[in-house]
């Protein structure tokens, strides 16, 4: 007479059935879902003309200027890793697109196309030192980020004899680059950035790598447990290059819309904003110790990011106080994010 062991009455957990309310709960981004629901009612109580079309064109954009480079700083962050170059490397390539093509006087789009090798060439090398001498991404990116500082300066003054670039405004291919990296759009009568749509494009994108292809279970594999992630064949240094060089192909995409925007760079632009970047991912659920978070969750974040930093202007308010607001829900959204990793945990 046979009996049943525990260990073959126990059933495989991927065959259990997971409730829809435990699925949600389950989600990286749902405190941040909760956030900007809040933040929504919130500001549009305060102010009148949040929930217009104008105001909430004006949101998107600010959004989607942080959100561009949120989404591949947070699938960074997933897989384990920081990038404290990501807003410089924005002013890196803007500089480089607009330098190359006055000094060459060629057609605008081969700027563009040599500020693109550029700075993937910046991703690759902080991906290569990383995986290769071993040091924390902080020490590696902190490296980067200042040698960009002092090279965005230095080259900027050394060509052009100021801190900013030449106007490029009547080069060639001007007026058909700037339709791709910083036209409007005009939907329903209301004007819409097409960063707004470059945002989109790449919360898809990182979306469908994440859930959908095996590159998503290496990311989410280095960033769990290196280790074990290489123990069972894992690419850790490829991952780890391509995530690198994927927050500096959406660094290009940004800088290009900033050279396109307002046609000459400072040099001294884009200092602090990898902050912004992180909080952003944080928010929307990225855990600092990696393996956990969302694509989805980073845009949310993003877009708290621009309904307060909007909000407050339009409720009328002392903008010095945006920083406090920032600060607040970046500890709010690590606890309610905590809570939800706790609860997913317990209801496996």
């Amino acid at each position: 007479m046979s009996t049943t062991t525990p260990a073959a009455a126990a059933v495989d957990e991927r065959l259990l059935r997971t409730s829809p309310l435990r699925r949600v709960l389950g989600r990286p981004e749902l405190g941040a879902v909760v956030g900007a629901v809040a933040v929504l009612v919130f500001f549009a109580l305060a102010a009148d003309s949040f929930l217009t079309g104008a105001g909430l064109s004006t949101v998107l954009y600010a959004a989607s200027t942080i959100g561009i480079m949120a989404v591949p700083v947070a699938l960074l962050m997933i897989g384990g890793e920081f990038d404290l170059s990501a807003g410089v490397l924005v002013t890196s390539s803007a500089l480089v697109s607009s330098m190359f093509s006055y000094q060459t006087t060629a057609n605008v789009w081969v700027g563009v196309g040599v500020s693109l090798l550029v700075t993937l060439a910046v991703g690759a090398f902080n991906g290569f030192m990383l995986t290769r001498t071993k040091l924390p991404s902080f020490i590696i990116t902190l490296g980067t980020y200042l040698m960009l500082i002092g090279m965005n300066l230095g080259f900027t003054k050394l060509i052009s004899d100021t801190v900013s670039t030449r106007t490029i405004a009547d080069m060639d291919g001007f007026s058909q680059a700037k339709a791709v990296f910083a036209s409007t759009l005009t939907v329903g009568g209301i004007n819409f950035k097409i960063t707004i749509l470059w945002w989109l494009l790449l919360i898809a994108v990182a979306s469908w790598i994440l859930l959908r292809t095996r590159v998503g279970n290496w990311i989410f594999a280095v960033g769990g447990n290196e280790t074990a992630a290489r123990a069972v064949g894992v690419p850790v240094a490829a991952t780890k290059t391509g995530l690198y060089m994927g927050v500096a192909l959406a660094a290009w995409i940004s800088g290009q819309h900033l050279l396109f925007s307002y046609d000459v760079v400072q040099s001294g632009e884009g200092v602090g904003n990898e902050l912004i970047y992180i909080i952003a991912a944080v928010i929307g659920g990225c855990l600092i110790t990696g393996g956990y978070g969302s694509a989805v969750g980073s845009a949310v974040g993003a877009l708290i990011f621009g309904m307060t930093s909007k909000g407050i202007v339009f409720a009328e308010w002392n903008p010095d106080w945006f920083k406090f607001f920032l600060g607040a829900m970046l500890l709010l959204a690590t606890l309610l994010n905590h809570w939800v990793r706790k609860r997913a945990e317990a209801t496996k």
